[in-house]
């Protein structure tokens, strides 16, 4: 049996932009038949909302492109991620520096940002859509997901070969 790539997904609360990544993710590899060579995760680097599941509206966004994440509660980031995850992705600058502050000595995964996997796009960080006003915020995130997830796939498939 080999060893799952496991990936977690980090954001500052764990009820937006990373149970969406979370959520787009694990469906992009059960649609190509790849769920059991990975883990997925997700979690904060804050525990404002431990045990909750994703905002609704958030949840409403998802559920409108037929991701599901009713089944996903939030959680804090431990520094037993460190052990447990391969890639370690934030969603923002600033999620990223807080989980470098974390990373012990001998992490040898990869530690950085989501968007990094995304191809042909402008941005690096993906917006936090809480404080918005209206359902765009929440779209946008969906868009950069779907995008950034498609090229982390490609990248792990890739790797997975040499």
């Amino acid at each position: 049996m080999t060893k799952k790539t496991s990936v977690l997904f980090v954001c500052l609360g764990n009820i937006c932009r990373s149970p969406t990544a979370h959520g787009v993710f694990e469906q992009l590899i059960e649609q190509q038949g790849a769920s059991e060579r990975f883990m997925i995760d997700s979690a904060g680097t804050a525990a404002y909302h431990v045990g909750k599941p994703p905002d609704t509206r958030t949840q409403a966004a998802a559920r409108r492109r037929g991701y599901p994440l009713e089944h996903l509660r939030a959680r804090a980031v431990e520094l037993a991620d460190f052990d447990s995850f391969d890639y370690i992705l934030a969603m923002d600058a600033a999620n990223l520096r807080e989980l470098r502050s974390l990373c012990p000595r001998g992490f040898r995964g990869h530690l950085g940002l989501f968007l990094d996997f995304a191809e042909s796009i402008k941005h690096k960080e993906v917006p936090d859509p809480y404080y918005s006003s209206g359902e765009q915020g929440f779209e946008e995130v969906l868009d950069l997901v779907e995008k950034a997830s498609q090229g982390l796939y490609r990248h792990l498939m890739q790797e997975s070969q040499c």
